[in-house]
């Protein structure tokens, strides 16, 4: 599998880890950045180039997944989100990771490199890639949904608020 991963400065070792730990369980690892440590970077183009490239390779069949970290991972997290197609979770235990795959097929896990242990973080990712979409009807209605309000801006049928009609 191909995994897209990010950072900001916060995260900057950990992505050292995280790429030779994925690269020796066999998977293609692309780094979108930081290459160097710098204080005062901006996260926000490094997450959501990893979140674009995850969102192009899925839409050409490749298998991929995207994570990005930071201090807190709630950034990059927004971050990622923003980029169309993506579905980004802030994962913060095993339980997290797990239920981001199987609930809500989360393309993209965001995790706090400052709130977690690298072991603990890598174990959140590892769970993570392993888990796959359980396609239960319910999950899949729910993100067909968000696709369809990302793309149209309403779900047909739900009453959605509009702020022009309020």
């Amino acid at each position: 599998m191909r995994i897209h991963i990010a950072t900001d400065h916060a995260g900057l070792d950990f992505s050292t880890h995280l790429i030779s730990h994925l690269g020796a369980a066999g998977h293609d690892v692309v780094d979108h950045g930081p290459v160097e440590y710098d204080a005062l970077d901006d996260y926000p183009a490094f997450c959501i180039n990893a979140a674009q490239a995850v969102v192009a390779d899925q839409a050409a069949g490749i298998e991929a997944l995207g994570v990005v970290f930071g201090g807190s991972g709630n950034g990059e997290q927004i971050a990622a989100n923003k980029v169309t197609g993506v579905r980004a979770a802030l994962v913060w235990n095993q339980s997290t990771a797990v239920l981001a795959r199987q609930h809500n097929d989360a393309n993209v896990i965001s995790i706090g490199a400052r709130q977690h242990t690298v072991e603990e973080a890598t174990s959140f990712i590892d769970a993570f890639i392993a888990e796959p979409f359980s396609g239960d009807e319910r999950h899949a209605r729910r993100i067909a949904q968000l696709a369809e309000y990302e793309a149209t801006g309403d779900i047909a049928g739900k009453n959605v608020d509009h702020p022009a009609r309020r």
